[in-house]
């Protein structure tokens, strides 16, 4: 299994416009075909001394292996959801993990 986990903060944290087409263009991303599963969601009520909770969205994206990972990165799709929305943010930070 390969898990993509993707984290944004926004330029404008404060704008219901950004936050709902950042939110769209990433349901979009759920047309892609090598994608197992997919969650989006925003930061959970926890506070803890160990949790980064400075991210604005992530996404989970379950993968069958690295090759379903590929075929995603260069999907017209993604593509498209780069192109729209990466005005969007300030920063994405990304974690890969193989399990």
């Amino acid at each position: 299994m390969f898990v993509h986990n993707v984290f944004f903060w926004l330029k404008d944290k404060e704008s219901k416009e950004a936050q709902k087409a950042l939110y769209d263009g990433l349901q979009k991303l759920k047309g892609i075909e090598s994608i197992v599963s997919v969650y989006i969601g925003t930061p959970a009520s926890t506070r803890r001394p160990v949790i980064d909770a400075s991210y604005d969205f992530a996404e989970v994206m379950i993968f069958d292996d690295e090759a379903g990972h590929d075929v995603y990165q260069v999907h017209p799709l993604h593509k498209e959801f780069v192109e729209n929305c990466a005005h969007l943010w300030e920063k994405v930070v990304i974690y890969d993990v193989e399990a």
